[in-house]
């Protein structure tokens, strides 16, 4: 799930429908694997090599290399297949594998007011749906205008010539919504578990002296200035892509922490001090801090920072790091699934004004429900 453009979530937790799949129960089995010295093409063989690409995907997983499903997201809203279904339950049962001696873990369910399970928001899009997918090979002589530039790689949704009925199309508004409320949830429990994490001494090292030279002059004077706007600040900067909005983020993370390091080193010389007052610098530290706020606003799906980065690699606590890494999967899921059903809506209102302009709708707007 990346921001369909995110090196966030580049890779997949899920992995290939061609790659071993033996649904032994991987804890229970492992001690004896130790022991036994068994060939090839067993099942005991089969598990060993389950093992090993566990192993690796956890250890990159805490480092930060993110395996939640992002490298081949999910191109199209439809069920699960059955044996990837499994696939990611169970990875999603090694990544908590580690708490079963440190946490009681309670299983729960969402159950939304009409009774359905909110566990799998993807079986709620089965073969019933307004909607449905071509290829590009298949769309050769189709107005394709459908197809967002940015998303050039996904299949392209289609919808009837009329565009989806008010039912379907308020049917995954509501999917949009509770979507995005996971995602919601998901952003913020990972950004205050981030927050939990002592910043190592080598991010530290790294950062420039001041402000000014973490900013670079032109958005370093745009932020001091006595009267600013956050918002028009941010509508001023060029975030056509993925690199810049990165780029910006650390510069801004920086800039955020040299100025709280310089209000707690007030006392006596220390190379981090600077002719700023400290109500100035407060100020400015309070504003990079609203500018950063709206920005993962406007970019949830953007790649993490070199200081996010620092903190998952360095960090050193178990329950942090679980915490981390399993808000992330559930973040980078939420965000893909959000995106496909966004391509749906799109696809449909491109339709209905398309449709709408060859045959004079103005005078009833209601008949295709354009509003």
């Amino acid at each position: 799930m990346s921001s369909d453009n995110s090196g966030k979530y580049h890779q997949n937790l899920i992995p290939d429908a061609n790659d071993d799949d033996d649904g032994m129960d991987i804890r229970n089995e492992e001690q004896s694997m130790v022991h036994q010295n068994v060939g090839a093409g067993t099942p005991h063989h089969d598990l060993q090599s389950d093992m090993e690409m566990m192993k690796e995907r956890f250890a990159k997983l805490l480092l930060g290399e993110d395996m939640s499903g992002g490298g081949k997201e999910k191109g199209k809203l439809e069920p699960l297949a059955p044996e990837r279904k499994a696939r990611w339950r169970k990875e999603m049962d090694w990544l908590l594998s580690v708490t079963d001696h440190i946490v009681e873990l309670v299983p729960s369910q969402q159950i939304s007011k009409d009774g359905t399970n909110m566990e799998e928001t993807l079986d709620n899009f089965g073969e019933e749906q307004e909607f449905w997918y071509v290829s590009k090979n298949e769309n050769q002589d189709i107005d394709n205008s459908s197809q967002r530039d940015d998303k050039w790689w996904h299949p392209i949704v289609k919808v009837p010539e009329n565009g989806l009925s008010e039912t379907s199309r308020k049917r995954l508004q509501y999917q949009k919504e509770s979507v995005n409320q996971v995602l919601k949830a998901a952003m913020n429990i990972n950004a205050q578990v981030l927050s939990e994490i002592q910043i190592p001494e080598s991010y530290i090292d790294s950062l420039p002296k001041n402000g000014r030279e973490s900013l670079g002059d032109s958005i370093y004077k745009s932020i001091t200035v006595d009267s600013f706007d956050p918002l028009q600040f941010l509508s001023a900067m060029d975030f056509s892509t993925e690199h810049k909005v990165l780029d910006f983020k650390n510069r801004i993370e920086a800039s955020i922490l040299i100025w709280k390091r310089k209000m707690n080193q007030k006392d006596g010389w220390n190379p981090w001090g600077s002719g700023i007052s400290s109500g100035k610098r407060e100020l400015f530290e309070v504003r990079a801090e609203t500018i950063l706020l709206l920005l993962k606003q406007q970019f949830p799906g953007v790649a993490q920072s070199s200081l996010d980065i620092s903190k998952i690699q360095e960090n050193r606590d178990v329950g942090l790091a679980i915490q981390e890494s399993y808000s992330r999967v559930l973040e980078s899921l939420a965000f893909s699934v959000m995106s496909r059903i966004e391509d749906v809506l799109h696809a449909d209102s491109l339709t209905r004004t398309r449709r709408c302009s060859e045959i004079d709708c103005s005078g009833d707007t209601d008949t295709l429900g354009i509003k």
